[in-house]
């Protein structure tokens, strides 16, 4: 929780003194997140699931990873209000809730970013099969329908692991399953290994590939069936981006693994553990942000996006009113 309350009220000590401007600093990036991301985030992944889901004829493989991370991303969109007016980020908290409610928020935060950071991963290795053996129906669209699911299912099984640990943080000792595994640090852990350093290394290993691959013109370059080449740039501008906004949540993580509770650093050091809960809110916040930033980017680099939009629109135009291909249609049946 953010506060000061570790401080007296007439304390004028720098200590404290820079806790109530980290307090007020994250407080005006939390009101910005909200009234100019948030809404645009929002407007924007919904637009992205809603215009693929209905072109689903004209879908790639790249198309259906995005649509996934851009559900993932309407999750954080969900979270992101709750989260931002709470007591942990601002020093005006519009509500306050309990433990409950605050590890029902850790699993769907937990949940979205294993999705979001795995379907960036497949995207790499699958855009390397596309590349490489184009022909095959290893990478097709109805394969990466599937393999979604698997990412949906696997970061639900996955966070349950370090699930047990933080509801076991936050219950009564009494219960002695639970006694022994208050564990914040291995449930971080778990998180880090899991979440980060295991899709790190998979992306480091496609872009290896792939940069042979671009490195060996071959006649197979040439055929029709390839994905776009622009998706190349798309794929590299979102996989440096998610890593980007995500690092410094992960990082956060393993501090918080390798030097132990904040707690533990004593009643001397109020400074440290002041720096160490801005760092911490502050790399959430910026992992809220690639909830905003990915459907915009997808937006601009995709050049297949707004011809399926310009569609969507022209269908739902043709409910209304009756469209003039139908009538001609209609004229031509009746002759």
């Amino acid at each position: 929780m953010w506060s000061c309350m570790g401080y007296n009220e007439t304390d004028s000590s720098s200590e404290h003194r820079l806790c109530q401007d980290f307090g007020l600093v994250l407080s005006v990036f939390s009101l910005f997140y909200l009234m100019v991301c948030f809404p645009i985030g929002l407007c924007y992944n919904t637009l992205l699931v809603v215009v693929n889901l209905s072109n689903k004829m004209s879908m790639t493989m790249p198309d259906v990873y995005f649509v996934n991370m851009a559900i993932a991303g309407l999750v954080l969109n969900l979270v992101a209000p709750v989260e931002l007016l709470g007591p942990s980020f601002t020093r005006w908290p519009v509500w306050e809730y309990n433990n409950e409610i605050y590890i029902t928020l850790l699993i769907l935060f937990n949940i979205s970013s294993l999705v979001i950071m795995y379907s960036t991963t497949l995207l790499s290795l699958d855009y390397y099969i596309e590349r490489a053996l184009p022909r095959t129906y290893m990478s097709s669209v109805y394969n990466t329908k599937h393999v979604c699911g698997f990412i949906w299912g696997g970061a639900v099984l996955t966070s349950f692991s370090s699930l047990l640990f933080y509801v076991c943080n936050h219950v009564s000792t009494k219960i002695i399953e639970c006694s022994k595994m208050q564990n914040k640090e291995a449930a971080d852990a778990i998180m880090m290994f899991i979440g980060y350093v295991v899709p790190a290394v998979a992306v480091l290993y496609a872009f290896v590939l792939i940069l042979r691959i671009r490195k060996e013109s071959t006649p197979l370059d040439q055929d029709s069936s390839r994905l776009d080449p622009s998706i190349h740039s798309l794929l590299l501008a979102s996989v440096c981006m998610q890593f980007v906004l995500w690092t410094p949540y992960y990082m956060t993580l393993l501090v918080h693994t390798i030097a132990g509770a904040p707690g533990s650093y004593g009643s001397n050091n109020k400074q440290r553990l002041t720096i160490y809960f801005f760092l911490r809110c502050l790399s959430e916040l910026l992992a809220f942000s690639s909830s905003f930033a990915m459907p915009l980017m997808y937006r601009q680099m995709n050049k297949n996006f707004s011809h399926k939009l310009q569609r969507l629109l022209k269908r739902l135009n043709c409910r209304d009113t009756s469209c003039p291909h139908e009538h001609s249609s209609v004229q031509q049946v009746a002759t």
